[in-house]
This record gives C-alpha cells, structure tokens and sequence, in this order.
C-alpha cells in the first residue's frame, strides 16, 4: 500500500489558480507582447486578485520566467529536460535512426508548447535587461541539451562516421530550433506532422549513415 497522501484541498486549489494565472498570462503575453500586459489585465482574464499574483510569484518578471520553465516542460515538476522520460528513452535507443525517430518525436511536442512563447521572450529580453538577466547567455541550456543528445547519438550503431558529435549538435540545434518551427508551422503553414517528417528525414540524411 501507497503511504503518498494525496494533495490537500488547500494545495489543490492553489494549484489551480497557479495554473489559471500562467495560462492567462501565455494568452495575453502572445496576443498582446510582453510590454503591452500589464498584471491586472493577467489577474482579471484569470479571475483572481492582481494581489494574488504578486503573493505567488511575486512580479511580472518573474511571472514570465516562470511560464517559461513550465512550457518547455509542460508541466511544473522540477524534472529538467534530459531527466525527462521521454529524452532519456530517445537517448536509450538502440540505434541512431531509432533515437532520431523518438527524439524528433519528443521535440516536436516541446516546441510546439515554446515556440508561441518564444517570440515573446525575445521581445522581453530586448526591451527589458533585467527580464534579460534572467536567462545568462554564457551558456545556452537548448544547445547543452542537443550537445548530449548528439555525442550519444555518436555513438550508437547506424551514426555517420565522419560526422563529429560537436557537428551534429550544431545541426540539432538549428534544425530543431523554436524559430524553425515557427517559420514553417506558423508562417507558412505545415501541420505539425509534415513539419516532424521532413525534419526527421532531413535529420537522417545528414547524420545517419546511407
């Protein structure tokens, strides 16, 4: 027998309106930019007191950091991304085109939640250092996250040879950027199955052996 007890009432509800709060702030941020909303616009769309939002996350910088971290993962656990499932399973894979296949697959469903949020972020950070400072640019965790992902895809049976691993992670990063998604997808238009086709064959060509 289980001896987790099941979240309070209490904490459950506080979820919620946590949840209400980043989901009212995702549509008003990607329909009316960063700058344009203020919390009370975020407070009244999620039928919550303005108060309410600086009590839980405090203010609006820390508003959009928060949605954030919680769009990429899709879902507020503390679990980064290469401990997520399903990343871990695509780098588990027993071959190089069974990894692509499950990683495109993976990444697909991530940029789908962030590339909405992405645009915003970019216009946050260029009109707003401190929203900048938020996220240091020394390293950037995207690429980190598609540097593992290419040296194990490196070493799996069915990988090009003569493509390096820091190569491969420099076409992962490109191929599967948020910007990309968004210039096919959303601008001209690919549902997101076509686009997941063509970046997984485009994928094996270049980095999977003939």
């Amino acid at each position: 027998m289980s001896d987790v007890k099941p979240p309070s009432k209490r904490t459950q509800k506080a979820r919620e309106t946590r949840g209400r709060i980043l989901q009212a702030a995702l549509e008003l941020f990607v329909l009316d930019g960063y700058g344009a909303t203020n919390l009370q616009d975020v407070a009244a769309k999620a039928g919550v007191a303005v108060q309410t939002i600086y009590f839980v996350f405090g203010n609006k910088r820390a508003l959009l950091k928060e949605l954030v971290d919680v769009t990429i993962a899709g879902d507020d656990e503390p679990v980064a991304t290469m401990d997520r499932p399903w990343y871990v399973n695509a780098l588990s894979a027993g071959t190089a085109q069974d990894m692509l296949r499950a990683y495109v697959a993976g990444t697909a469903s991530v940029l789908e939640r962030v590339a909405p949020i992405g645009k915003v972020l970019d216009g946050a950070c260029a009109s707003d250092p401190e929203v900048a400072a938020l996220w240091p640019h020394d390293v950037d965790p995207r690429y980190v996250v598609q540097e593992r992902a290419a040296k194990a895809l490196a070493g799996k049976p069915g990988a090009r040879a003569e493509v390096s691993a820091e190569e491969a992670a420099d076409v992962l990063y490109g191929l599967l950027s948020p910007e990309l998604y968004l210039l096919f997808v959303h601008e001209r238009g690919w549902p997101r199955d076509r686009w997941e086709r063509w970046v997984l064959r485009t994928l094996i060509a270049r980095l999977c052996a003939e």
